[in-house]
């Protein structure tokens, strides 16, 4: 990996290795496994998290799963797939890598060393988001047309993806070509993926930033201290509806309301080209203890209904461009079609 002293995951010595990002910044918690379960319930757990970093783990689990059981059986194979395939049901790219291991596994014969070949296929998904990445941080230069101030939300960096990540490889490569003199960070509630993980990420990379609550940015846009926002996605529909974070959705029409650029960053991968509109985007809900706690620290009363959506979905009509490996792409986003 090309980031600087930190990695998201790697596979090395019959092991998938991922750093624990809930306990980021203050602890840099390693963990090796080859136990798919182990995998998948960091996946849920979110402590391996971002839309194209969680396919390139859970096509790894499918590998490990037949590591010491490299045989042909279906019923195996099903229920490998379907604990990884429950794991969070709005990234796109989970489904993806997913799909992709099950292609390669029906190919093969009993003959064949079923492991090295799901491993092959899982380091080929590894390698293309990783080229996706630094397309997209190039492509992403044409959206500056002077040094800005960048606002972004939730997490997009090498803890989301492959690579720099998406929305931040362009915020890096920008900053690299003197296009980024300040970057605005949500905090990104409830569970604070800015103030914890792009935050971490701005300070590895010396990029100078501010972390902001999710509720000053209006203010910020107000004092014309934006001028470009970029966000990541979870999932992109036909029409260009993008699912992303909670709170996205308030940047887009918060953005549309001060005419300010609100840019979505995200590989091709994650464009589901089954669904024609952000209605057919299946919506993760957490647990309440996500809002009623912080960390282990609980302030508010657990009898208290709470509303905590993972995601939400941002109308294409409020999204100026959307960013992929293949270009910029504006509105009515006819590039999916």
């Amino acid at each position: 990996m090309k980031t600087n002293s930190y990695f998201p995951l790697k596979f090395e010595n019959d092991n998938l290795i991922f750093i624990n990002q809930t306990q980021l910044p203050l602890v840099e918690n390693y963990i090796s496994t080859d136990d798919y379960n182990r995998i998948a319930e960091a996946i849920k757990r979110l402590e391996i998290r971002g839309a194209p970093l969680i396919g390139i783990a859970a096509a790894f689990a499918c590998a490990l799963a037949f590591k010491k059981r490299n045989i042909k059986d279906e019923e195996y194979f099903n229920k490998v797939y379907n604990r990884l395939a429950a794991t969070r049901p709005t990234a796109v790219n989970l489904f993806y890598a997913l799909k992709q291991i099950e292609e390669a596994y029906l190919q093969l014969s009993s003959s064949d060393d079923i492991y090295q070949k799901l491993l092959e296929v899982s380091f080929k998904i590894f390698s293309d988001e990783e080229k996706y990445s630094d397309r997209i941080a190039k492509n992403g230069l044409n959206i500056f047309r002077k040094k800005s101030n960048i606002l972004t939300h939730c997490n997009t960096g090498a803890l989301a993806a492959a690579g720099f990540g998406t929305a931040f490889a362009i915020i890096k490569k920008a900053f690299e070509n003197n296009l980024v003199n300040h970057v605005y960070v949500d905090e990104t509630r409830p569970l604070f993926q800015g103030l914890r993980l792009t935050a971490f990420e701005l300070e590895k990379n010396g990029i100078p930033f501010t972390v902001q609550t999710d509720s000053s940015a209006a203010v910020l846009m107000k004092e014309n201290k934006v001028d470009l926002v970029i966000t990541g996605a979870d999932r992109i529909a036909l029409n260009g509806d993008s699912a992303n974070k909670i709170g996205t959705y308030n940047l887009a029409v918060l953005c549309n309301y001060h005419n300010i650029p609100f840019y979505i960053a995200a590989p091709s991968s994650t464009i589901d080209r089954s669904i024609a509109t952000g209605e057919e985007i299946a919506i993760e809900y957490r647990s309440s203890r996500e809002i009623l706690f912080v960390g282990k620290h609980q302030i508010g009363k657990e009898t208290y209904q709470c509303f905590c959506p993972a995601f939400d979905v941002t109308p294409s009509h409020l999204i100026t461009g959307i960013i992929t490996e293949e270009g910029v792409f504006p509105f009515p986003y006819n590039f999916i079609r």
